[in-house]
Protein backbone atom coordinates (compact mmCIF):
# COMPACT_ATOMS: atom_id res chain seq x y z
CA UNK A 1 0.00 0.00 0.00
CA UNK A 2 0.81 3.42 -0.55
CA UNK A 3 -0.03 6.46 2.12
CA UNK A 4 -0.05 9.67 1.08
CA UNK A 5 0.06 12.71 3.68
CA UNK A 6 -1.49 15.62 2.83
CA UNK A 7 -1.56 18.23 5.91
CA UNK A 8 -3.45 20.86 4.11
CA UNK A 9 -6.12 19.11 1.96
CA UNK A 10 -8.68 21.62 -0.55
CA UNK A 11 -11.38 21.58 -2.58
CA UNK A 12 -9.29 22.55 -5.87
CA UNK A 13 -11.86 24.58 -8.10
CA UNK A 14 -11.24 25.03 -11.90
CA UNK A 15 -12.47 28.29 -13.53
CA UNK A 16 -12.41 28.15 -17.29
CA UNK A 17 -12.58 31.76 -18.56
CA UNK A 18 -11.85 33.50 -21.99
CA UNK A 19 -9.32 36.70 -21.85
CA UNK A 20 -9.16 37.03 -17.75
CA UNK A 21 -9.16 40.44 -17.33
CA UNK A 22 -7.79 42.00 -13.87
CA UNK A 23 -9.65 44.90 -11.53
CA UNK A 24 -12.93 43.58 -14.10
CA UNK A 25 -16.17 41.15 -13.52
CA UNK A 26 -14.94 37.88 -15.26
CA UNK A 27 -17.42 35.47 -16.19
CA UNK A 28 -16.52 31.81 -16.15
CA UNK A 29 -17.77 29.53 -18.83
CA UNK A 30 -16.44 26.08 -17.08
CA UNK A 31 -16.16 25.37 -13.54
CA UNK A 32 -14.86 21.94 -11.81
CA UNK A 33 -14.71 20.72 -8.52
CA UNK A 34 -11.86 18.30 -7.24
CA UNK A 35 -10.80 16.80 -3.92
CA UNK A 36 -7.21 18.38 -3.86
CA UNK A 37 -4.13 19.25 -1.98
CA UNK A 38 -0.35 17.93 -3.52
CA UNK A 39 -0.74 14.14 -1.59
CA UNK A 40 -4.36 13.86 -2.41
CA UNK A 41 -3.63 14.64 -6.18
CA UNK A 42 -1.12 11.72 -5.68
CA UNK A 43 -3.51 9.20 -4.51
CA UNK A 44 -5.71 9.91 -7.19
CA UNK A 45 -3.17 8.87 -9.52
CA UNK A 46 -1.74 5.99 -7.87
CA UNK A 47 -5.36 5.06 -7.66
CA UNK A 48 -5.59 5.13 -11.25
CA UNK A 49 -2.46 3.34 -11.98
CA UNK A 50 -4.25 0.15 -9.89
CA UNK A 51 -2.68 0.77 -6.88
CA UNK A 52 -3.48 0.34 -3.02
CA UNK A 53 -3.68 3.82 -1.49
CA UNK A 54 -4.47 5.17 1.72
CA UNK A 55 -4.69 9.00 2.36
CA UNK A 56 -4.23 11.01 5.37
CA UNK A 57 -4.34 14.30 7.12
CA UNK A 58 -6.03 17.14 8.33
CA UNK A 59 -9.80 17.49 7.50
CA UNK A 60 -12.54 20.20 8.57
CA UNK A 61 -15.67 21.30 8.26
CA UNK A 62 -17.95 20.78 5.43
CA UNK A 63 -15.61 21.05 2.67
CA UNK A 64 -13.47 18.12 4.39
CA UNK A 65 -16.83 16.25 4.25
CA UNK A 66 -17.07 16.21 0.48
CA UNK A 67 -13.50 15.74 0.16
CA UNK A 68 -13.86 12.39 2.30
CA UNK A 69 -17.00 11.05 0.18
CA UNK A 70 -15.22 11.89 -3.09
CA UNK A 71 -12.48 9.68 -2.16
CA UNK A 72 -14.84 7.11 -0.99
CA UNK A 73 -16.75 7.25 -4.28
CA UNK A 74 -13.22 6.87 -5.46
CA UNK A 75 -11.97 3.64 -3.52
CA UNK A 76 -9.32 5.53 -2.12
CA UNK A 77 -9.22 4.46 1.35
CA UNK A 78 -8.50 7.45 4.03
CA UNK A 79 -8.34 7.90 7.65
CA UNK A 80 -7.92 11.92 8.42
CA UNK A 81 -8.25 13.99 11.60
CA UNK A 82 -11.27 16.03 11.66
CA UNK A 83 -9.96 19.67 13.47
CA UNK A 84 -11.83 22.48 13.78
CA UNK A 85 -12.82 24.82 10.81
CA UNK A 86 -13.28 24.45 7.14
CA UNK A 87 -10.71 22.71 4.32
CA UNK A 88 -9.70 25.34 2.12
CA UNK A 89 -10.18 26.06 -1.18
CA UNK A 90 -7.75 26.50 -4.30
CA UNK A 91 -8.64 28.14 -7.29
CA UNK A 92 -6.84 27.36 -10.55
CA UNK A 93 -7.88 29.98 -13.53
CA UNK A 94 -7.36 29.03 -16.69
CA UNK A 95 -7.68 31.69 -19.63
CA UNK A 96 -8.46 29.84 -22.75
CA UNK A 97 -7.61 32.63 -24.93
CA UNK A 98 -3.76 33.58 -23.52
CA UNK A 99 -3.04 29.92 -22.41
CA UNK A 100 -2.79 31.24 -18.90
CA UNK A 101 -3.39 29.51 -15.62
CA UNK A 102 -3.51 31.51 -12.18
CA UNK A 103 -3.50 29.90 -9.05
CA UNK A 104 -5.58 31.04 -5.98
CA UNK A 105 -4.49 29.32 -2.79
CA UNK A 106 -6.04 29.92 0.69
CA UNK A 107 -3.95 29.39 3.69
CA UNK A 108 -5.81 26.27 5.15
CA UNK A 109 -7.25 25.58 9.11
CA UNK A 110 -5.52 26.29 12.49
CA UNK A 111 -4.44 22.98 13.91
CA UNK A 112 -3.78 22.71 17.79
CA UNK A 113 -1.34 20.22 19.68
CA UNK A 114 -3.88 18.13 20.52
CA UNK A 115 -4.88 17.87 16.95
CA UNK A 116 -1.31 16.66 15.76
CA UNK A 117 -0.98 14.13 18.20
CA UNK A 118 -4.31 12.44 16.93
CA UNK A 119 -3.20 12.48 13.39
CA UNK A 120 0.32 11.26 14.83
CA UNK A 121 -1.68 8.09 16.24
CA UNK A 122 -3.53 7.87 12.71
CA UNK A 123 -0.42 7.70 10.66
CA UNK A 124 1.11 5.35 13.32
CA UNK A 125 -1.74 2.89 12.81
CA UNK A 126 -0.88 3.54 8.82
CA UNK A 127 2.26 2.32 8.71
CA UNK A 128 2.68 -1.19 9.44
CA UNK A 129 0.29 -1.65 6.40
CA UNK A 130 2.25 0.41 3.92
CA UNK A 131 5.63 0.46 1.90
CA UNK A 132 5.72 3.85 0.90
CA UNK A 133 5.07 7.40 2.54
CA UNK A 134 4.56 10.30 0.29
CA UNK A 135 4.27 13.73 2.06
CA UNK A 136 3.22 16.42 -0.06
CA UNK A 137 2.60 20.08 0.16
CA UNK A 138 2.18 23.02 3.09
CA UNK A 139 1.14 22.19 6.44
CA UNK A 140 -1.30 24.28 7.63
CA UNK A 141 -1.10 26.84 10.76
CA UNK A 142 -0.54 25.55 14.14
CA UNK A 143 2.10 22.93 12.97
CA UNK A 144 5.13 22.35 14.54
CA UNK A 145 7.93 23.41 12.26
CA UNK A 146 9.56 20.04 12.71
CA UNK A 147 6.24 17.95 11.73
CA UNK A 148 7.66 16.52 8.50
CA UNK A 149 11.30 15.79 9.86
CA UNK A 150 9.04 13.88 12.87
CA UNK A 151 6.65 12.10 9.92
CA UNK A 152 9.73 10.91 7.99
CA UNK A 153 11.69 9.85 10.91
CA UNK A 154 8.64 7.91 12.10
CA UNK A 155 8.51 6.19 8.39
CA UNK A 156 11.80 5.27 8.66
CA UNK A 157 11.48 3.24 11.98
CA UNK A 158 9.07 1.70 10.61
CA UNK A 159 11.52 0.84 7.62
CA UNK A 160 9.45 2.85 5.23
CA UNK A 161 10.64 4.21 2.49
CA UNK A 162 9.58 8.13 1.90
CA UNK A 163 9.52 10.69 -0.17
CA UNK A 164 9.04 14.48 0.52
CA UNK A 165 7.73 17.03 -1.86
CA UNK A 166 7.55 20.47 -0.24
CA UNK A 167 9.07 23.80 -0.51
CA UNK A 168 10.65 26.63 2.22
CA UNK A 169 11.62 25.82 5.35
CA UNK A 170 9.70 22.70 5.77
CA UNK A 171 12.15 21.30 2.54
CA UNK A 172 15.04 22.60 4.34
CA UNK A 173 14.38 21.06 7.47
CA UNK A 174 12.74 17.47 5.66
CA UNK A 175 16.02 17.08 4.26
CA UNK A 176 17.79 17.09 8.20
CA UNK A 177 15.32 13.86 8.78
CA UNK A 178 16.69 11.82 5.57
CA UNK A 179 13.95 10.72 3.35
CA UNK A 180 14.22 8.28 0.56
CA UNK A 181 13.54 10.89 -1.70
CA UNK A 182 13.10 14.75 -2.66
CA UNK A 183 11.51 16.51 -5.99
CA UNK A 184 12.22 20.27 -5.68
CA UNK A 185 11.63 22.28 -8.76
CA UNK A 186 14.06 24.55 -10.35
CA UNK A 187 13.06 27.30 -8.38
CA UNK A 188 13.42 25.12 -4.98
CA UNK A 189 16.46 23.91 -5.52
CA UNK A 190 18.04 27.43 -6.40
CA UNK A 191 16.37 28.41 -2.87
CA UNK A 192 18.39 25.06 -0.88
CA UNK A 193 21.08 26.39 -2.59
CA UNK A 194 21.26 30.30 -2.00
CA UNK A 195 21.62 31.45 -5.19
CA UNK A 196 20.87 31.49 -9.21
CA UNK A 197 21.91 27.64 -10.58
CA UNK A 198 22.84 28.48 -14.36
CA UNK A 199 23.86 25.71 -15.93
CA UNK A 200 22.81 21.58 -15.93
CA UNK A 201 25.78 20.89 -13.99
CA UNK A 202 25.33 22.80 -11.32
CA UNK A 203 22.24 21.42 -10.75
CA UNK A 204 23.23 18.28 -10.77
CA UNK A 205 26.39 18.89 -8.47
CA UNK A 206 24.22 20.17 -5.97
CA UNK A 207 21.75 17.29 -6.33
CA UNK A 208 25.01 15.42 -6.05
CA UNK A 209 26.02 17.25 -2.67
CA UNK A 210 22.13 16.56 -1.06
CA UNK A 211 22.04 12.76 -2.25
CA UNK A 212 25.62 12.62 -0.18
CA UNK A 213 23.27 13.92 2.84
CA UNK A 214 21.34 10.46 2.85
CA UNK A 215 18.71 11.33 0.54
CA UNK A 216 18.99 7.82 -1.92
CA UNK A 217 17.05 10.00 -4.58
CA UNK A 218 16.94 13.57 -5.48
CA UNK A 219 15.23 14.41 -8.69
CA UNK A 220 14.61 18.15 -9.85
CA UNK A 221 11.68 18.64 -12.00
CA UNK A 222 12.17 20.98 -15.15
CA UNK A 223 8.53 21.45 -16.28
CA UNK A 224 8.13 20.72 -20.04
CA UNK A 225 11.67 20.03 -20.06
CA UNK A 226 11.44 16.83 -18.30
CA UNK A 227 14.18 16.44 -14.85
CA UNK A 228 17.36 15.39 -13.65
CA UNK A 229 17.64 12.51 -11.20
CA UNK A 230 20.72 11.81 -9.04
CA UNK A 231 21.01 8.70 -6.99
CA UNK A 232 23.76 6.02 -5.83
CA UNK A 233 23.15 4.45 -9.41
CA UNK A 234 24.20 7.77 -10.92
CA UNK A 235 23.12 11.25 -12.67
CA UNK A 236 20.53 10.61 -15.63
CA UNK A 237 18.59 13.20 -17.60
CA UNK A 238 14.84 12.43 -18.63
CA UNK A 239 13.60 14.06 -21.89
CA UNK A 240 10.04 14.63 -22.16
CA UNK A 241 8.14 14.54 -26.07
CA UNK A 242 6.41 17.98 -26.75
CA UNK A 243 2.54 18.01 -26.09
CA UNK A 244 0.10 19.87 -26.08
CA UNK A 245 -1.08 20.57 -22.64
CA UNK A 246 -4.51 21.07 -21.17
CA UNK A 247 -3.62 21.54 -17.30
CA UNK A 248 -0.07 21.09 -15.78
CA UNK A 249 -1.48 21.86 -12.34
CA UNK A 250 -0.81 18.46 -10.70
CA UNK A 251 1.47 17.13 -12.68
CA UNK A 252 4.69 17.19 -10.51
CA UNK A 253 1.62 15.28 -8.37
CA UNK A 254 1.49 12.73 -10.85
CA UNK A 255 5.47 11.99 -11.35
CA UNK A 256 5.41 11.49 -7.38
CA UNK A 257 2.70 8.81 -7.57
CA UNK A 258 5.05 7.48 -10.51
CA UNK A 259 8.04 7.11 -8.20
CA UNK A 260 6.09 5.88 -5.47
CA UNK A 261 4.73 3.27 -6.95
CA UNK A 262 8.02 2.20 -8.48
CA UNK A 263 9.88 2.17 -5.27
CA UNK A 264 6.66 -0.18 -4.08
CA UNK A 265 7.23 -2.51 -6.72
CA UNK A 266 11.29 -2.46 -6.37
CA UNK A 267 11.46 -1.23 -10.08
CA UNK A 268 14.85 -0.08 -11.81
CA UNK A 269 15.46 3.23 -11.65
CA UNK A 270 15.39 4.05 -14.86
CA UNK A 271 12.05 1.88 -15.47
CA UNK A 272 10.54 4.23 -12.42
CA UNK A 273 11.95 7.48 -13.95
CA UNK A 274 10.02 6.97 -17.20
CA UNK A 275 7.01 5.23 -15.35
CA UNK A 276 7.07 8.64 -13.36
CA UNK A 277 7.77 10.80 -16.54
CA UNK A 278 5.08 9.10 -18.81
CA UNK A 279 2.47 9.50 -16.24
CA UNK A 280 3.26 13.16 -15.25
CA UNK A 281 3.05 14.48 -18.80
CA UNK A 282 0.11 12.00 -19.35
CA UNK A 283 -1.88 14.23 -16.28
CA UNK A 284 -0.98 17.07 -18.70
CA UNK A 285 -3.83 16.27 -21.41
CA UNK A 286 -6.16 15.74 -19.44
CA UNK A 287 -8.56 18.49 -17.57
CA UNK A 288 -9.34 17.28 -14.48
CA UNK A 289 -6.34 17.51 -11.88
CA UNK A 290 -4.74 14.29 -10.31
CA UNK A 291 -5.80 12.31 -13.43
CA UNK A 292 -4.61 10.57 -16.32
CA UNK A 293 -5.48 7.78 -19.15
CA UNK A 294 -3.57 4.58 -19.20
CA UNK A 295 -3.63 4.88 -22.55
CA UNK A 296 -1.87 8.25 -23.24
CA UNK A 297 0.64 6.89 -20.22
CA UNK A 298 1.36 4.05 -22.34
CA UNK A 299 1.87 5.69 -25.65
CA UNK A 300 3.98 8.28 -24.25
CA UNK A 301 6.45 5.47 -22.07
CA UNK A 302 8.56 4.27 -25.05
CA UNK A 303 8.65 8.15 -26.00
CA UNK A 304 10.61 9.23 -22.66
CA UNK A 305 13.90 9.78 -23.10
CA UNK A 306 16.51 8.85 -20.51
CA UNK A 307 20.53 9.64 -20.72
CA UNK A 308 23.35 8.70 -18.30
CA UNK A 309 25.11 11.84 -16.99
Amino acid sequence: MILTVTLNVSIDKRYIINDFKVDEVNRVIECSYEPGGKGINVSKVAKIAGQEVTATGFVAGNAGRYIIEQLDERGIKNKFTNVLGESRSCINIYDKINKTQTELLEPGVNVSKEDEDRLFEAIEDLLPKCSVVTISGSAPRGTSHDIYQKIISLGKEYGKKVILDTSGQRLIDGIDARPTMIKPNIDEIQMLAGRKLKSKNELINLAKEIQKQGIEIVVISLGKDGSLIVSEEGAYRATVPEVKAVNTVGCGDAMIAGFAIGLKEDMKLIDTIRLASAISVASALREETGYFVKEDMEDLYDKIGISTL
